[in-house]
């Protein structure tokens, strides 16, 4: 606080005006910087270092006339806040400008003042502060007075710097502090910014200095690990280099460097001279390998280059320090340093660049070219590249890129400039990155460097299919950046190559059906990715090209549509706004109401991303039609999305807005120039109504969520509130005058009553992200404290809340008591007092808060010692402790009062109490679960069994309940069963989570380190360890483990050795309790004791070295691989089972990534021998193990384009980066030989891992060649699974150019008639050469010239396929290999095997094989794939006899064939073919005989489904139908009705008849068909209901596009009246299935109602565009008001979706003072809004009244006397306040509130009946008022219901054309 004081002088000494001219302004310049230290907000500290210097600069000149005494208070106070100010560079720099102001014409007295300050570093000791080391170093930097200063201090300076940096490193501070690093930092600043003073200092005898011989010591100790964080030691390395920078001569700094290397090697330096200084040896600790990287990092990033490229002295040849010495280092360092992969490619990208830029110089010295194609150098350095180039370190990449594209830069210059034409090199790196997988990412890197030298042509030419690899690496996430920038390289080179329209054309021929397929794929990442990445770089190249793409998108299909969008969106955006045509307009529109969310949102991008200041008013009018039908859209990233685009749209409304404002005179009059702001204010009033309203409780999730982040959005936006942790996105200076513009027109009241009551009401959510948006919009916008009269009411229910034994409800009183605390005052505290009937002595809120909420968990946990079912029921403590757990650390408020002196004391205690409060609940808890209470509870090491915890459970609600015999078992747990559980758990959860967020947030804040003392953290960590090993509960065991995480972190990190000792002492007596004997099993019993190990090691600083995990590890290996004993007990854990177990959470943990590679190798080995222990145990900890390996070894799966999965490692990188791992595999693969033993366990482990890895490039030398010869060995292997897994392992080892040789070897090897050796042999060859001919994913087929002499070999081995070879499986096998050679066999031999499968399908019958005495292994799957082959033949061929074949399969006898047809037909996968689908389609429509024999149910329902498959999107089927049914169509769908109406099928088949059904009903049908018709809408009603399975509902959905647009057809014109209520229940249902909860479900009703809209029957008609679900409802209900209005059971029909609540059961049972149970009843459709349907239809049915009002008076005559009780009952009700103190409960109860809203619905309905029917109809109807007295009556109800915030306030009579809020499927 020096400045503060100096600040306070500076003012006392310029306050006198008398006393100085500019003392004025002085004081202004004082404040402002006093202004600029008090504030956090870099925003605000700027703009007072702004206005000081403006001050300074005027004061200069002032200054320059008076003397020293009058101007050294002001410098000395402005250097004191430079002082302060160190941390910060800018600001540093900026008090260094307004220093230089001030001191014009006064030098000598800032000098003075300067030297002054600097020499009062550390006055009281030779160390300095980390405070004192950042003023060095930023006085050195950034200071030419400062620098000066240190030129003549160098001698105390450099003793300072030595003494700091020994205290450092001798470990007194924090090791991992950033103190070693501002030290060392400081050296190398000193070396670099004033190194002609350092160097007298190193290189003069006369001038050598023993203090600068020490730092010189020290820093070497610390790059050689004395300094435990890498950081420090790679900055020690510079530091060092930096030093050798000050050589006179180039030679001595080489000889130099060359010695510190040898120093480091041992290589027989004794000593390390650097001029005159000295270092022995013997002073070096022990070497770990980071060294020489430090080193080596140091000297190149910073040393001199005469130094790297002088000659050596003493060396034989002509070698440097560069290529010599750092080139060897840095290949040594790719191979070993694995845990710093990132920093050795960085050293090796450093390496290649100061060898490009002293290329002249090498060349010099090597008197010739570096990189000839022979030379060394030249073959190590690619090797170098090529090995590392698929690291998946992170960063690694951007080297690996860098190093292609400088590697090939220094060849380049170098041919150049030896004129060398052939460059062999470009062709080398060509073919081998092509031969690569297009999987691999390290494929497109060298590809892209390559194109510049090569040509886009060339490399074009040598991978024909780049365009779709680089299609697919669009829809991959990883590969998406190398395949961008590839495809730039090659666009960028091709247009090159010509001008205009000649480019366009080059660009067009290779690239047009590449991004036009990426713009209209349904897959969003590729969408989104050329979107986003490709076409507007490329329309900024060739703005020609957005005519060519505007061309393929002039469909009206989805894919058009989205495609569309995205290019006039990317074009509006690169060539400028232009206004929309009218076609485009309509067309947009369209976009904004279609069906897939992508086209939406893309249209609402190109909407809402002009770069104007203002909407259009077309625009404008869009969006207020969008945004109510986009609300309730489930999906989370539309949410996102849309969020984003309304920001951008309400900063552009904003910034236009007060632009207008700002230039507009006040005095003009209102006109024009107020039309922009006035719009612009209407606008957001519109949009906040429209979130207020969505956020009532009875709206669903999806809904509320939505509007929750609009509201955020428009806050963020539109208010003036101040968020200083944000540094973008802050509130405009002038924002109060568009605030004060908005609220003179009523506008803008954002916190309003209703405002906030709304969101108090999503505060009793039951989702937690609801609870907490809410939450965090009340704290962070509104007003600081709640008003008086909510605070009560709101306390209350928060603290009743808390007691519910429901978690929801816990939860949410919880985050309730966090915003109490954040918006109370002394009232509240006051509410609290009084309540604990205690005198209020503290006026501190978060403190007295905090002790209420800790007397209130004490409170609980008697009641709890004394009787805990009761507690469970009434006071559970996992609310209280959630309170506690938000309130201690999520208010920032607390945090500061805890570091505040006064209070530190009384935290203290509260603290420790709480703590011990946490203690006793933890002992509490788990001893009753253990039918043990009190201390010896503790004793019990494991967890108690299921069994235990239930008889301990039964015994303790007994005792609750005083009952003395137990109640009879019963299966399902009973209530009381599953409270105590629940409070149990969930209580153990939330103290594991206090307590280590507790520890995280004291450690780490300075002035609240002292709060947590170590008795109190020591019982902390017992808490812990009692959780951890005596809990089985996987949810409670993960909370602990999260706050057990963050403890241990917290005491690793801080300077004690006490705090630091804890979590290594709980480790060791982990791993003791894991290795010693006995009793009882932990692992089985304890889900938490594998957590504990990987907790604890979770918390090691990750920038250092890891000691705990490698002790811990070496400790678990060491077990796991001890003997097993000879007589175990298997109900005992092993202790290397358990050791295998906790091995197996470490590598599954997140946070060890990394630093777990370096062990994989001994854990793999482990793992593979546990396979082979004859311990159970052992074998399944083993594989669990091995498969947690094998997912951090080869990383996450990716999904590609075809949704199989892609891995991004080739099985040559693999090997390269763990050779150690690769031996281990190769030896289990070998040893596995076929004359060994059959049985090993760990073979097929090893084969799924090499399976996972991917093929890598064509190199002979490839370590991946050594697995070849293993695998095909196992080809006869007896185990099946072992030849099938060995084929797939083959892939990875044969690059794609070598497999037609060795499918040739294999197919050479197939063996002549009779000389079959072995059948397993046999079958895994052909098993090997199937995976080798089977294309990968995006990757082409091997060509058919190449495959030509393998077809050859199988054609001239026919025999394997007929009956001669007695093998089913062989055969089959022989068959799918042949199945993939199409175009390579000749057509007489096709034809042969055509004849052949076609005459034993012919001859085959049901129970008997051709040729065969007895049923086979393996016929089914021959049968299976000749039918299977056949179906393929047919569609490659299109051959009408083929056709025929595959039809009359059809009709087969044996079951296996007609199923593998079937199947064919379903196969998503299979290929197209026109005539054989309709050849299908025609014979699966012979269904009489099917029906008829309907005892296998699997085979209808395959049948049903083909034939739906293939005739629901075929335009011309029903004609078809139509001419082969020849009438029987409707006897088929009498039959399908009669199944699903008697013999109660299961879901699937009953999906697909209904679906029969109604594809069959729209053949044809007559008015004699009407009960037909009648029974098919009956069982589409009962399969769409909310609580059928979802594939019923779906089905539903699915029949509704099909014979439900053919029903609604036919009954338009009036020809069909019968048909009308079919028609209505019809539109009933599509209403029903339009609000399911599946999005499937709507999403297929929302196709049912499109269709409707455009007015065809059948799917994807001309010009048919889908809508979204919303709109779709809303045209349905238009459809029913023009064609059915004056129908008189259309108000019927529609007031089905009326609910008819009881109110008056709902409040009171609200207002019922009963326990809580511990459940709620799930709703069975959580998306549909029955009251939001209600208000939607409203305007509707007051239009269906208009037309035809008779039609009311049933509905009337009902319910009109129910609404008036309900009308009366709420005026009654909510017209007295003392009859509401449920009021605030009531809020938040979506029953109440959805029952309120629909009353309100029916009440204006009948007002509307009543006004339309006459006042008489009242009182013939039982009603004592009319149509006036009804509203007058509403409008009141409607006024008390908005006073309490349980609805709007009234409004007038909804308008006949108003559709209301639409509602339905996002």
């Amino acid at each position: 606080m020096g400045a503060e004081r100096e600040a306070r002088a500076c003012a006392a000494f310029y306050g006198d005006a008398g006393r100085c001219g500019p003392g004025r302004a002085a004081l202004r310049c004082v404040r402002c910087l006093r202004q600029f230290a008090g504030s956090t907000a870099r925003r605000c500290r700027d703009e007072h270092l702004e206005e000081a210097l403006q001050l300074a600069q005027a004061l200069g000149k002032e200054l320059q006339a008076l003397g020293e005494a009058e101007v050294r208070p002001l410098l000395r106070c402005v250097l004191a806040f430079q002082l302060e100010a160190a941390g910060s560079s800018s600001a540093f720099q900026k008090l260094e400008q307004i220093v230089t102001q001030l001191a014009v014409g006064q030098e000598a007295v800032l000098v003075q003042e300067v030297g002054t300050l600097l020499a009062g570093l550390a006055p009281h000791g030779e160390v300095l502060s980390p405070e004192d080391l950042q003023a060095v170093c930023m006085f050195i930097e950034e200071s030419r007075l400062g620098r000066h200063h240190w030129q003549q201090n160098m001698a105390p300076l450099l003793q300072r710097l030595a003494h700091t940096l020994s205290y450092v490193l001798q470990g007194q501070p924090a090791p991992s502090g950033t103190w070693g690093c501002l030290a060392v930092k400081a050296c190398l600043q000193l070396f670099q910014v004033m190194p002609k003073d350092v160097a007298p200092l190193v290189w003069s005898a006369a001038a050598k200095n023993e203090a600068l011989q020490r730092i010189l010591g020290l820093l070497l100790e610390a790059v050689a690990g004395k300094a435990l964080s890498k950081d420090v030691r790679l900055l020690a390395g510079t530091a060092l280099s930096m030093l050798l920078n000050t050589a006179p001569q180039p030679e001595s700094g080489a000889r130099a460097a060359l010695t510190l290397f040898q120093l480091m090697d041992r290589a027989g330096a004794e000593e390390l001279r650097v001029g005159e200084l000295a270092v022995e040896a013997h002073s070096i600790p022990e070497l770990d390998g980071l060294e020489r990287l430090a080193l080596s990092r140091g000297l190149l990033t910073c040393c001199r280059a005469d130094i790297l490229c002088c000659r050596l002295e003493g060396s034989t040849c002509q070698a440097c320090l560069l290529l010599d010495v750092l080139f060897p280092i840095v290949c040594t360092l790719s191979k070993e340093q694995k845990d710093c992969h990132y920093h050795c490619f960085q050293v090796l990208v450093l390496w290649l660049r100061r060898v490009q830029e002293n290329l002249p110089e090498l060349w010099h010295l090597r008197g010739g070219r570096l990189l000839a194609e022979d030379a060394k150098l030249l073959q190590k350095l690619t090797q170098l590249v090529w090995d590392n180039a698929e690291a998946p370190v992170e960063g690694v990449s951007e080297f690996i890129q860098s190093s292609f594209r400088v590697l090939l830069e220094i060849y380049h210059l170098e041919c150049q400039h030896f004129e060398d034409q052939e460059r062999p090199l470009y062709q080398q790196m060509l073919q081998r990155a092509v031969s690569m997988p297009w999987q691999i990412k390290a494929r497109y890197v060298p590809l892209c460097a390559l194109v510049p030298y090569v040509g886009s042509q060339q490399v074009l030419d040598a991978c024909p299919m780049l365009p779709q690899h680089l299609l697919s690496c669009l829809a991959t996430n990883h590969l998406c950046p190398t395949a961008t920038e590839l495809y730039r390289a090659l666009v960028r080179q091709q247009c090159s190559q010509g001008q205009g329209d000649v480019q366009a054309e080059l660009w067009a021929q290779h690239w047009l059906p590449l991004l036009s397929r990426a713009l209209r794929s349904p897959l969003p990442i590729l969408h989104s990715n050329a979107a986003n990445h490709l076409l507007p770089w490329t329309l900024r190249q060739l703005p020609a090209a957005g005519t060519l793409l505007a061309a393929q998108f002039s469909g009206a299909d989805t894919a058009a549509l989205r495609a569309w969008v995205s290019l006039l969106r990317v074009q509006r955006s690169t060539a400028g706004v232009t206004p929309l045509r009218a076609e485009e307009i309509a067309r947009l529109q369209a976009c904004l109401r279609a069906r897939e969310e992508g086209v939406r949102l893309a249209a609402l991008g190109l909407l809402c991303g002009g770069p104007g200041h203002s909407l259009a008013g077309t625009e404008e009018r869009l969006l207020r039609e969008f945004l109510p039908l986009n609300l309730n859209c489930h999906t989370s990233a539309f949410r996102q999305l849309l969020q984003a685009a309304l920001r951008k749209v309400l900063g552009r409304l904003r910034d236009g807005a007060l632009a207008r404002l700002r230039g507009k005179d006040p005095r003009e009059p209102r006109g024009e120039g107020v039309g922009q702001p006035a719009r612009a204010v209407d606008f957001v009033e519109w949009l906040l109504q429209l979130c207020i309203s969505s956020l009532t409780p009875w709206a669903n999730y999806q809904r509320k969520k939505t509007a929750l982040l609009l509201l955020t959005a428009i806050l963020e936006t539109c208010t003036d509130t101040w968020s200083p942790e944000r540094k973008k996105g802050q509130p405009p200076r002038t924002m109060a005058t568009l605030l004060g513009h908005a609220r003179q027109s009523g506008c803008w009241d954002f916190f309003s009553r209703p405002n906030l009551l709304a969101l108090l009401g999503c505060l009793q959510d039951s989702t937690n992200e609801i609870r907490d948006t809410a939450s965090e919009l009340l704290i962070r916008y509104f007003p600081a404290t709640f008003p008086e009269t909510l605070t009560p009411a709101l306390l209350r229910l928060a603290q009743d809340a808390l007691s519910s034994p429901r978690v929801q409800e816990a939860e949410a009183g919880a985050v309730l008591m966090k915003t109490i605390l954040h918006k109370s005052d002394s009232s509240t505290l006051k509410l609290l007092a009084l309540e604990a009937k205690t005198a209020q002595t503290l006026t501190n809120r978060s403190l007295y808060f905090t002790q209420h909420l800790l007397r209130v968990l004490q409170a609980q946990l008697a009641t709890a010692q004394q009787n805990l079912l009761q507690a469970a029921a009434v006071a559970p403590m996992h609310g209280v402790l959630a309170a506690l757990r938000r309130c201690l650390l999520q208010v920032p408020e607390v945090i500061t009062c805890m570091q505040t002196a006064e209070s530190a004391q009384a935290w203290q205690e509260l603290l420790s109490s709480l703590v011990d409060t946490a203690r006793d609940i933890t002992s509490l808890l788990l001893g009753a679960l253990q039918s043990q209470q009190g201390p010896e509870a503790e004793q019990q090491v494991a967890a108690p069994s299921f069994a235990d915890m239930g008889n301990a459970i039964g015994s303790l609600i007994m005792l609750g309940k005083g009952q003395r015999e137990e109640e009879e078992d019963s299966v399902l747990l009973s209530e009381e069963h599953s409270l105590i559980l629940t409070c149990c758990w969930v209580s153990v959860k939330e103290v594991g989570l206090l307590l280590g967020g507790l520890a995280e947030l004291l450690l780490s804040s300075p002035g609240a380190k002292h709060l947590l003392q170590l008795a109190s953290l020591q019982t902390a960590a017992t808490v812990f360890q009692e959780i951890l090993l005596r809990c089985r509960h996987w949810g409670a065991v993960e909370g602990c483990s999260m706050g057990f995480t963050k403890f241990c972190a917290a005491l690793l990190n801080h300077p004690n050795t006490e705090l630091q000792a804890i979590p290594q002492t709980i480790l060791d007596q982990g791993l003791e309790a894991l290795s010693g004997p006995r009793s009882s099993s932990i692992t089985r019993r304890a889900a938490g004791f594998p957590m504990l190990f990987l907790c604890i090691v979770s918390g090691e600083n990750p920038a250092q070295a890891r000691p705990l995990l490698t002790r811990c590890i070496q400790t678990l290996l060491a077990l796991a691989t001890m003997a097993l004993p000879q007589d175990w007990d298997q109900t005992l854990d092993l202790p290397q089972v358990c050791a295998l177990h906790v091995l197996q959470t470490l590598v599954r943990g997140a946070g060890l990534g990394a630093a777990l590679l370096r062990h994989a190798t001994p854990m793999v080995a482990l793992a593979l021998r546990g396979l082979s222990s004859p311990c159970w145990a052992m074998r399944n900890a083993a594989i669990q193990l091995f498969s947690a390996l094998t997912t951090r070894l080869l990383g996450q799966k990716q999904s590609s384009t075809e949704g199989c999965l892609v891995e991004g490692l080739s099985l040559p990188a693999f090997l390269g980066q763990h050779p150690q791992l690769g031996a281990v595999l190769l030896a289990e693969l070998e040893a596995a030989v076929p004359g060994g033993p059959h049985l090993r366990p760990t073979l097929h482990a090893v084969l799924t891992l090499l399976a996972q890895l991917q093929p890598g490039p064509d190199d002979p030398s490839s370590p991946s060649t050594h697995f070849l010869e293993p695998l095909l060995e196992l080809a006869g292997s007896p185990i099946y699974a072992v030849r099938a897994m060995a084929a797939k392992a083959l892939i990875p080892v044969v690059p794609p150019p070598q497999r037609p040789a060795l499918l040739l070897q294999l197919a050479q090897q197939l063996p002549a008639p009779g000389g079959v050796l072995s059948h397993n042999a046999l079958h895994g060859r052909l098993l090997q050469m199937k995976a080798l001919l089977a294309p990968n994913p995006g990757t082409a087929r091997l060509p058919a010239e190449a495959l030509h002499p393998v077809a050859l070999q199988l054609e001239a081995r026919s025999w394997l396929l007929s009956p001669a070879q007695r093998c089913p499986l062989v055969r089959a096998a022989f068959l799918q290999v042949l199945t993939l050679l199409p175009a390579s066999l000749s057509p007489g031999f096709t034809q042969s095997i055509w004849d052949a499968v076609s005459a034993e399908l012919g001859g085959l019958t049901l129970g008997r094989e051709p040729g065969c005495a007895e049923l086979q292994v393996g016929a089914a799957v021959l049968h299976q794939t000749m039918a299977r082959f056949a179906c393929s033949e047919a569609a490659r061929l299109a051959d009408s006899k083929r056709i025929h074949t595959v039809c009359s399969l059809l009709q087969h006898p044996h079951p296996d064939v007609r199923l593998a047809v079937l199947s064919w037909v379903t196969d998503g996968k299979r290929a197209q073919c026109e005539e054989l689908e309709r050849a299908l389609r025609l014979t699966l429509l012979n269904l009489q005989s099917v029906l008829q024999d309907r005892g296998n149910k699997e085979f209808l329902r395959l049948y049903l489904e083909a034939l739906v498959h293939l005739c629901r999107d075929c335009p011309s089927w029903s004609q078809e139908a139509s001419q082969k049914l020849q009438g029987s169509a409707l006897a088929c769908v009498e039959t399908l009705l009669l199944v699903m109406e008697m013999e109660r099928p299961g879901p699937e088949l009953l999906s697909q008849a209904l679906c029969a059904a109604s594809l069959l009903l729209t053949v044809g049908f007559g008015d004699e068909d009407a009960l037909l018709v009648q029974r098919w809408c009956t069982m589409l009603e009962a399969c769409g209901r909310p609580v059928a399975d979802e594939v019923l509902r779906l089905a539903a959905a699915c029949s509704l596009q099909t014979a439900g647009t053919e029903v609604l057809r036919r009954c338009r014109g009036a020809a069909c009246p019968w048909l009308i209520p079919m028609a209505l229940r019809v539109i009933n249902m599509s209403i029903h299935l339009l609000q399911d909860e599946d999005p499937d479900v709507r999403h297929e009703a929302a196709g049912f109602a499109s269709l409707v809209q455009h007015g065809l029957g059948q799917p994807g008609g001309d010009g048919c565009i889908f809508v979204q679900g919303n709109v779709g409802l809303l045209s349905l209900l238009q459809l029913l008001l023009d064609e059915f209005g004056h129908h008189p059971e259309t108000f019927g029909s529609l007031l089905q979706h009326l609910p008819q609540p009881n109110l008056r059961a709902i409040v009171e049972d609200l207002e019922a003072d009963t326990p809580h149970s511990l459940y709620k009843e799930d709703e069975p459709n959580v998306f549909a809004e029955p009251a939001a349907l209600a208000q939607q239809l409203l305007p509707f049915l007051v239009q269906l009244l208009e037309k035809a009002p008779s039609s009311a008076l049933h509905w009337l005559q009902a319910a009109g006397p129910s609404v008036l009780q309900d009308l009366h009952y709420c005026q009654q009700r909510w017209s007295h306040e003392s009859a509401t103190r449920c009021w605030m409960k009531a809020l938040g109860c979506a029953v109440l509130r959805a029952a309120l809203a629909v009353l309100l619905v029916r009440a204006q309905l009948v007002a509307h009946a009543l006004r339309l029917l006459g006042e008489e109809h009242g009182a013939v109807l039982g009603l004592d008022c009319g149509a006036q007295e009804l509203e007058q009556e509403l409008v009141l109800v409607q006024g008390l219901l908005a006073q309490h915030g349980l609805g709007s306030a009234p409004q007038q009579s909804p308008a006949p054309a108003e559709q209301g809020e639409a509602h339905g499927d996002g």
